[in-house]
């Protein structure tokens, strides 16, 4: 990794690495990669899905809302159209999330959008470089569409040099002004960084989208922290939290969220509607693939939270339109 003086002098870069702001190990302490591989061969049988997802087919190029509109795509991919404009969160349309194509592949019904159809993107952002997030293969399929890129501090390095001069690095707090109705400030999470064995050498990030006098919360993936509460008193709130849910493993408890913690963090962030994310496309841990959202879906109804839970490519439109199906039983 090429080390920027940025790097050099942000205040979350110590000891060759980037650092969380709570002690965060990756695994727990009775935990062991003994116990992890020894789970991976008692997998339950629903970890996918029985059959082809639902899912529908929105004109994409054709979005127009005064409101923002929210399109899932699966997993932690999705757009968000508002007025004209175009902002893509970690797009993964290559049809797996790691380094080759036959290791985590996507469910059967989830990968029914592609780069072509796609609109143009005004601002596509990138949470962290983990390889179900940062798809170099999709980005650089959208790259002729796209017209600036905003990811953390050191993610630069991982774009091809013809566009990476296009990249805007956050670190945690930056703020960035897109156009005069839409800013981005990069904000903590509790995660970590790496491709391959190296981990620590970009940062991880939570955002802070504001357009047209709205206020979204694109989480990226993070363990439970007491961020998320400072994040949601510093900003006042926000119309919608996106955060994840799923890929969660009692071996790795300050990573990921369990789902109960997912809802304690839209109430901590004082979001008026949840959209849990991460979930429903890959499996990257060892629980049923829908149990994320239902066990999600009840907490939210006993701590009288709103939550979205629409279809892929089924529009959630701010103010207009929270899909609330439960489409994943019996699957």
């Amino acid at each position: 990794m090429h080390i920027t003086e940025k790097i050099k002098g942000s205040p979350n870069y110590k000891k060759g690495s980037f650092q969380n702001l709570s002690e965060t190990p990756v695994m727990a302490k009775d935990s062991s990669w003994y116990k992890l591989i020894k789970d991976s061969f008692s997998r339950p049988k629903e970890i996918r899905p029985s059959r082809p997802l639902p899912s529908i087919k929105t004109d994409l190029k054709n979005l127009h809302s005064e409101n923002p509109v929210i399109i899932w795509f699966g997993h932690s991919s999705y757009l968000i159209h508002v007025r004209g404009k175009n902002i893509l969160v970690d797009p993964v349309f290559s049809g797996y999330a790691s380094p080759v194509r036959f290791l985590v592949k996507a469910f059967a019904g989830t990968d029914i959008y592609t780069p072509d159809d796609l609109p143009p993107i005004d601002l596509m952002i990138l949470t962290h470089n983990h390889y179900d997030h940062f798809d170099t293969h999709t980005i650089s399929r959208l790259h002729a569409k796209t017209r600036a890129y905003c990811v953390p501090l050191g993610v630069r390095a991982g774009f091809q040099k013809p566009y990476a001069s296009s990249v805007t690095e956050l670190d945690w707090w930056e703020t960035e002004r897109i156009t005069n109705d839409i800013g981005i400030t990069a904000t903590p999470a509790r995660h970590f960084s790496g491709r391959g064995l190296k981990r620590g050498g970009s940062l991880w990030c939570s955002f802070v989208l504001r357009m047209f006098g709205y206020t979204l919360y694109i989480g990226g993936d993070s363990g439970y922290d007491a961020h998320f509460r400072e994040i949601g008193k510093k900003f006042g709130g926000f119309d919608l939290a996106i955060l994840e849910c799923g890929q969660y493993n009692t071996s790795w408890p300050f990573i990921h969220m369990m789902p109960e913690e997912t809802v304690q963090a839209g109430i901590d962030l004082n979001a008026k509607w949840l959209l849990p994310v991460h979930w429903g496309k890959f499996v990257l841990a060892n629980h049923p693939w829908n149990e994320p959202v239902t066990r999600a879906v009840k907490k939210a109804a006993e701590s009288n939270v709103n939550i979205t839970t629409p279809l892929i490519g089924e529009p959630v439109i701010i103010n207009e339109s929270y899909p609330a199906g439960t489409w994943w039983k019996d699957y």
